[in-house]
Parts: structure tokens; sequence; C-alpha cells
């Protein structure tokens, strides 16, 4: 299991993208962030930083 960001919520803050321990968060469109399904660990750091609860489990 991974996690995605919902990038229709995403306001683009950045927050997940500096507590991911393996850097699988990455600047995209509009500098929304996008999640790398096949790296990401699922610890969940992301999801519980997110200020507008945008990141889910997939």
């Amino acid at each position: 299991m991974a996690h995605r960001i919902n990038k229709e919520e995403c306001i683009a803050c950045g927050a997940c993208q500096s507590v991911c321990p393996v850097s699988c968060i990455s600047e995209v469109e509009d500098s929304k962030r996008e999640i790398d399904e096949d790296v990401c660990i699922d610890c969940g750091a992301c999801a519980s930083v997110c200020p507008v609860s945008c990141i889910s489990q997939v």
C-alpha cells in the first residue's frame, strides 16, 4: 500500500515533501505534490502533516 495526494485539494504547501523519509514526493504542475507509489514506504508521515488532509492511503 502507499499514499496518494488529491491534487484537487492540495494547496502546494510542501509540508508533506519536507517530512518524507524516502523522498518519494515531488513537485508537479502548479507546485502541487505527487507521491511515487513505487517508492512510498507507507509510513504516513506525509498524511499526518497535511494541513488540508488531502493525502490518503491507496
